[in-house]
C-alpha cells in the first residue's frame, strides 16, 4: 500500500478505509467533525488574491498551529490553473463514487491529500510567467498523485507558508515545472522507473486518517 508524505518529509501507512459513498463537502472533504482538510479562499473582486490554507483539523499540536496559510495566488494566475484542477480532482472524486464540486467565491473546502496536491503546482506558478503555467499544469497532470504528496512533503518542510516564496524548493518547483516540458525533471528516484502496464499502484485516494 502507498505511503503518504507528510509535511516533515517522513511517510505515514494510510489506515484503508474508504469514504467511498460517504457524505462530502467541497473538494472530497468528509462531512465530519473538523477534518483535515484545505481551504481555497476565493475572493469576490476581480482583482483579489485566492488564499490556499491549510487545516490541521484534530491532528494540530495546539490552535496555533490549526491553520497553516501556504500560499497566495493573484487572480491571472489562479484563472490559468483552476479549470485543469477542478476536472482533474472531479475525474478522481467521481473514481471514487464522491460528488464533484467547481470553485465558487468565498470558502472552498478541498480534500487533504488533493489540497496538499495543489498547493504543488500553486507553489510551481506563485512567480511564474504567465507564457508559462499551461507547461506547468501539464507536467503538473503527468504526475501521479503519490509524487504529488512526496513533493509537497519535501517542500512543506522548510519552504510551505506564504512567507517561502521564490526561495528553495519553492523556487525548484518553479523551474522543474514550468520550464521545460517533462514532468522526470521532478519525479523522486524510486519513481522515475518507467512500469509495465498493469503495474501501477491502485490507490484509495480518500483514506481515513489514522
Amino acid at each position: 500500500m502507498p505511503r503518504e508524505p507528510t509535511a516533515a518529509g517522513k511517510t505515514r501507512q494510510d489506515s484503508g478505509n474508504s469514504r467511498e459513498g460517504k457524505a462530502t463537502l467541497g473538494f472530497g472533504v468528509p462531512a465530519t467533525s473538523d477534518p483535515h482538510h484545505f481551504k481555497v479562499r476565493i475572493p469576490s473582486a476581480n482583482s483579489g488574491k485566492i488564499q490556499i490554507s491549510e487545516y490541521l483539523g484534530m491532528q494540530a499540536s495546539s490552535d496555533e498551529f490549526a491553520v497553516l496559510d501556504r500560499v497566495v495566488l493573484d487572480r491571472p494566475r489562479w484563472t490559468a490553473i483552476r479549470g485543469e484542477i477542478q476536472r482533474a480532482f472531479n475525474a478522481r472524486l467521481k473514481a471514487h463514487g464522491l460528488r464533484a464540486s467547481a470553485w465558487k467565491v468565498g470558502e472552498n473546502l478541498v480534500d487533504r491529500l488533493l489540497g496538499k496536491e495543489l498547493c504543488v503546482l500553486a507553489w510551481a506558478v506563485e512567480d511564474m510567467e504567465i507564457d508559462k503555467i499551461p507547461i506547468a499544469v501539464r507536467n503538473w497532470l503527468a504526475l501521479r498523485p503519490e509524487e504529488r504528496w512526496w513533493l509537497f512533503g519535501m517542500t512543506a518542510m522548510v519552504t510551505g507558508t506564504v512567507k517561502d516564496a521564490g526561495r528553495g524548493w519553492r523556487l525548484a518547483l518553479r523551474h522543474a515545472l514550468g520550464d521545460v516540458a517533462q514532468s522526470d525533471l521532478v519525479q523522486p528516484p524510486a519513481r522515475r522507473q518507467i512500469e509495465k502496464a498493469g503495474d501501477r499502484l491502485a490507490l484509495d485516494l480518500f483514506n481515513e486518517e489514522s
